[in-house]
């Protein structure tokens, strides 16, 4: 059974800020107590629903000892004690910590890692298939900055995807993939392994984190491609450079004020995801061990192509269904991943 007392204060809490919400809170309220109003809804909806169904159970188990009821009673007890399982497994969900960014857009980076030109080809396979996912989702994904190697593969790309739940699914995803295959350039069709690092990071705004102008260096230069057109002759290109921690961060699209607001928006989340993991590292002394812990150093996932198979290293999944994975069906995977997160958050509170 859930904690009762624990589903007590989540009612009494939302109670109220209905009551504020509906005496008129001030403005500078309104959107602070709607923000959590809206969050705990679905929570105190359950709850009723489950108190009700704690209802029934009484009044159908008191059945039993009337001999005119108790035929109708032996069947309902039953069904009414499953229907309670269930609620109190979708309650205890309802109630582990949540992870306040996941509702927030995310910076997708991707760059390439060992394997040379191959790896760049693999990184360009990675953005595809979140970009078709993104689009299966309904979510707008933008690329914020690319940069292209000379065979169509790439150097590292941004991205910035927005809608409903982005970084709850998406945080899963940081970390190294690894690919099997035999590359195009390889002639005698010999396999080869290379890799490409994920970082997703939970979209930062301004009130979430100040960044003094003295903290930063911001340089202009010349924007570099791939060659022909892709060769930007001007000097659009920014580097800003995170003084305090030697963060580093370039943009090299065709305006230099969007190079601007790009590059800020990068460092800003890079700093913000820094501090959360400082915060969480402090909790948690396993963090490491937790899924999604978005450890980038951290091999994930290998793409096997001859074999068609594709597995996770961090829940030991393996699916023999490569090509619809690269074509962005990453449903299956990322459930069960948050399914293992919540299995160990569950297990470490208690509840």
């Amino acid at each position: 059974m859930v904690p009762l007392d624990k589903l007590a204060q989540i009612t009494q809490r939302f109670e109220f800020l209905e009551a504020r919400l509906n005496a008129g809170a001030s403005p500078a309220e309104i959107a602070t107590l709607s923000r959590e109003y809206s969050d705990l809804k679905p929570v105190a909806d359950q709850i009723d629903a489950y108190r009700a169904a704690l209802d029934d159970l009484a009044q159908a188990e008191s059945w039993l000892s009337d001999p005119e009821m108790k035929t109708l009673a032996e069947d309902e007890v039953p069904h009414i004690k499953g229907r309670i399982v269930e609620m109190e497994q979708a309650l205890r969900l309802a109630l582990l910590p949540r992870d306040a960014a996941d509702a927030r857009p995310a910076i997708l980076e991707i760059r390439p890692g060992t394997g040379g030109d191959e790896a760049a080809l693999f990184a360009a396979d990675l953005l595809r298939m979140y970009q078709r996912y993104a689009e299966a989702k309904g979510w707008r994904f933008e690329i914020l900055d690319q940069q292209l190697s000379d065979l169509g593969g790439i150097k590292s790309v941004t991205a910035h995807v927005q809608g409903e739940g982005v970084f709850a699914r998406l945080k899963y995803e940081s970390g190294v993939h690894r690919v099997q295959r035999v590359p195009e350039t390889e002639a005698q069709g010999r396999i080869h392994t290379s890799a490409a690092t994920v970082a997703v990071l939970p979209e930062a705004e301004e009130v979430d984190l100040q960044i003094p102008a003295s903290d930063i260096r911001i340089d202009t230069m010349r924007a570099s491609g791939a060659g022909g057109q892709h060769v930007n002759t001007t000097d659009s290109a920014v580097r800003i450079t995170h003084l305090p921690s030697g963060m580093i961060v370039t943009s090299a699209e065709k305006s230099q004020h969007r190079n601007r607001e790009i590059a800020m928006q990068v460092l800003r989340a890079r700093l913000f995801e820094l501090e959360r993991e400082r915060i969480d590292s402090a909790r948690s002394a396993d963090r490491r061990a937790q899924v999604g812990s978005g450890d980038r150093s951290e091999r994930i996932r290998t793409y096997n192509f001859p074999q068609g198979r594709m597995t996770d290293h961090r829940i030991n999944l393996t699916l023999y269904s490569l090509g619809q994975v690269m074509a962005g069906d990453l449903d299956a995977i990322i459930d069960a991943l948050q399914a293992e997160d919540q299995a160990h958050k569950l297990a470490e509170s208690g509840i």
